[in-house]
């Protein structure tokens, strides 16, 4: 008995830990410049909810970040699953500028253009791992003038309306 104690101790310590972190979640900041209208996008979620999703988004592909096909369905997922548009509904074309992989963290990152720089409303949806984990948030940061207007979506969110109009 006087064994066992310290194995289940030491046992329970590793398990603790491992089973802290249940959810699942993604950071996008999307950076409107009012003056030119260009809009930069970056997404940033963690590795270890990035490389079990890549089973849905990339099946033919290895599912680890250091495969070059499944990095390509994993941006083309992010192209796909996060939309901005103005608030008449005329989608915002991004292309992707980088990719950045450090650690246990990955960023995405998408630049477009506003046809009129003044506009000031958008339509935002994000749906970024939404069908690979039922827990999926999703938060969006936008900003512009120093202003920054936060929105989060979950499985089934609706794309919703941000305005920085007065």
């Amino acid at each position: 008995m006087k064994r066992f104690l310290p194995v289940l101790a030491a046992a329970l310590a590793i398990a603790v830990p491992a089973a802290a972190h249940r959810g699942h979640s993604s950071l996008s900041v999307v950076e409107i410049d009012s003056a030119t209208g260009a809009v930069t996008v970056t997404h940033r979620m963690a590795a270890h909810d990035a490389e079990p999703a890549l089973r849905d988004i990339a099946p033919a592909a290895h599912p680890n970040l250091d495969d070059p096909a499944a990095m390509r369905a994993m941006v083309a997922h992010a192209a796909d699953a996060f939309r901005i548009s103005t608030a008449a509904g005329k989608p915002l074309a991004l292309r992707h500028v980088t990719t950045d992989l450090s650690g246990d963290d990955v960023r995405l990152i998408f630049a477009g253009q506003l046809p009129d720089p003044s506009e000031a409303a958008f339509l935002v949806d994000s749906g970024l791992l939404e069908a690979s984990h039922a827990d999926q948030e999703n938060q969006v940061n936008v900003r512009r003038d120093g202003v920054t207007r936060t929105l989060l979506f979950r499985r089934g969110t609706a794309a919703q309306y941000v305005s920085f109009r007065e």
